[in-house]
């Protein structure tokens, strides 16, 4: 069993979404990337006694995906992507979680579109800090790279340079700040 850093205390700390960040960014047309990210999170961290002890549950609303582009976001919204009238959130649960001091991994299920698949988070640890109006926070950043087509999400347009419209590879990027209590 690993300790806790010593400023991080067990108990149920929840997403503080004015100050979190879920972003994305993917290959468009093979030659920059395109960047995103979703304006509506919630989430719970159980911080239990140990870092295998604690536990997370995110809730992203598909819906609030923004590319700062109105047409590209629209079309994210429909069937050919997240479908976001019949599937309106993206859920992440953790499995295990392992690590020391700052360096955590945690293992969870992310679902996307009712198909659940099981992923791994990089993750740091970046302290905690009471604010001053007196709530506790603590920050975490996290990434991972998925495969868009294994949540069935295979639109794609061909390249008459040959290629592919929107690459497979989605990097999903978490700057998280949790309140205590």
């Amino acid at each position: 069993m690993t300790a806790l850093p010593t400023n991080l205390t067990p108990g149920t700390w929840t997403i503080d979404p004015a100050h979190t960040l879920v972003g994305f960014s993917v290959r468009h047309a093979g030659i920059s990337k395109v960047r995103g990210r979703f304006g509506e999170v919630e989430g719970v961290l159980n911080v239990g006694e140990t870092v295998e002890d604690s536990s997370l549950t995110v809730e992203i609303k598909t819906a609030s995906i923004d590319t700062r582009n109105q047409g590209r976001d629209d079309h994210l919204r429909s069937g050919d992507f997240f479908q976001a009238d019949e599937f309106p959130t993206m859920k992440f649960v953790s499995l295990t979680a392992t690590g020391s001091g700052e360096d955590w991994v945690m293992k969870g299920e992310l679902t996307i579109k009712d198909v659940t698949r099981e992923v791994e988070l990089e993750v740091e640890y970046n302290g905690v800090a009471t604010d001053p109006f007196g709530a506790h926070r603590a920050g975490f950043s996290a990434e991972t790279t998925i495969s868009r087509k294994e949540w069935g999400l295979t639109w794609n347009a061909a390249l008459e340079t040959g290629g592919v419209l929107v690459a497979d590879k989605i990097k999903l990027e978490l700057e998280a700040e949790f309140v205590r209590g």
